[in-house]
């Protein structure tokens, strides 16, 4: 059974150039404005359980997608079906009334999403806390931060256990701890077999939350399919050609030849085909043992003709955490360039008694500039297990005793 099915969506706004001509338009019957084609025949499916990550660049109608399934816009054409209790986080503050507490804004919100007054009242202390926001939560909201604002809005939304989750980018707005517990309360919102819909910027938070993705161009879906494959491509699609559009995220802007004015930005000068952790017989692996050796191995491609550079890996916890990195900045006898345009190598970096002792891992591959400084490419490989091995703390270190009797 599909919990959201998208027909054949479409949306289209008026372009006008001065605000009078609206007016006009009205009284003397003929039209005064463009046509600016946001969406365009936009289907998909989602069923129980699945989630579904949304990207593309600035412009490509992620945003007003979002809106319509949240029921904040309409579409032009075609229809859409959600089944079951919606919930969403879309653009900053929505849905807030910004004189009232935190506090009452929660039962606002949360009967907004359809929640009985008396199971909220339940559940009030178990949104207080997960926001953190014990201090302010009596205060007007209009004296939060932005911050403070996706706290408040990201625990209503998922502690009231909404059949569907629709996330657009509010994470990025939260410091790294919040965005980890966010993470996590995600992961088991997708754990319960909800269903989840969540437009980011974030490649790496698209690929580990969601299992399907849809690329957006233009309004129009360019690929669709397994997260990791679209995401894949559509990195590839960004470090060739980037493009910069001159109206801000899925708004038209009063200016009708802004509408399709794109700036093309010079290629990369590099590119990562591919990044790989393999054990030192060549066998690539997906989960580690404490204190034996790997190769960390990445495919570089030169996209322009005199490049200089330094070579980097690094052990992430999560996008903005690494537990150890590895840099070629102070090492003589590495070539490091210049490289010729259509060059390629391969980089590897032995890692000797791998000194994680349990958990989850990723490895970073990058290429920086000469001072290590500016990166022109990063690549996150799949997420790597280390086998848990007895001790204690997050670390094991090699080592030899040695009992010497006086």
């Amino acid at each position: 059974m599909s919990r959201i099915s998208v027909n054949n969506i479409s949306k289209e706004f008026k372009i006008y150039n001065r605000p009078q001509d609206r007016l006009s338009e009205l009284l003397l019957r003929r039209p005064k404005h463009k046509v600016f084609h946001v969406l365009n025949d936009i289907s998909f499916a989602l069923r129980d359980g699945e989630s579904l990550g949304i990207v593309g660049v600035n412009g490509a109608g992620k945003s007003t997608l979002l809106k319509i399934l949240a029921g904040t816009l309409q579409p032009t054409t075609g229809s859409f079906q959600l089944k079951g209790q919606v919930a969403a986080l879309l653009e900053l503050g929505a849905g807030f009334h910004p004189e009232f507490t935190g506090r009452k804004n929660i039962y606002l919100n949360a009967s907004l999403l359809g929640v009985p007054e008396n199971n909220i009242a339940g559940l009030e202390k178990g949104i207080i806390e997960f926001s953190e926001l014990e201090e302010f939560i009596d205060r007007p909201v209009r004296t939060y931060s932005s911050g403070m604002y996706v706290r408040l809005a990201f625990s209503i939304a998922t502690m009231v256990r909404p059949d569907i989750l629709i996330i657009d980018e509010a994470l990025s707005v939260g410091d790294l701890t919040f965005q980890k517990k966010c993470v996590a309360r995600m992961n088991e919102f997708i754990s319960e077999n909800k269903t989840m819909i969540f437009c980011s910027h974030s490649m790496f938070h698209v690929q580990e939350l969601c299992e399907k993705a849809i690329w957006l161009d233009k309004g129009q879906i360019k690929e669709i399919g397994d997260s990791d494959r679209v995401v894949g491509h559509y990195e590839d699609f960004c470090n060739s050609k980037k493009v910069y559009h001159n109206i801000s995220e899925d708004v038209p802007t009063e200016d009708e030849n802004s509408t399709n004015e794109e700036t093309e930005i010079e290629t990369p000068d590099c590119k990562i085909n591919s990044l790989l952790v393999k054990s030192t017989s060549g066998k690539e692996v997906t989960s580690l043992a404490p204190l034996n050796d790997y190769v960390l191995e990445m495919e570089v491609e030169v996209l322009k003709d005199g490049i200089e550079g330094n070579f980097g890996f690094a052990f992430m916890k999560s996008a903005e955490e690494p537990v150890a990195s590895f840099l070629t900045t102070d090492l003589h006898q590495i070539d490091k360039g210049p490289f010729k345009k259509g060059s390629q190598f391969i980089v590897s970096l032995v890692i000797r008694g791998l000194a994680m002792r349990v958990g989850d891992f990723y490895v970073l591959g990058g290429l920086a500039d000469k001072s290590g400084l500016l990166w022109y490419e990063r690549k996150f490989s799949k997420l790597l297990h280390v086998d848990a091995n007895k001790g204690v703390g997050p670390i094991i270190m090699d080592s030899d005793w040695s009992v010497t009797k006086k």
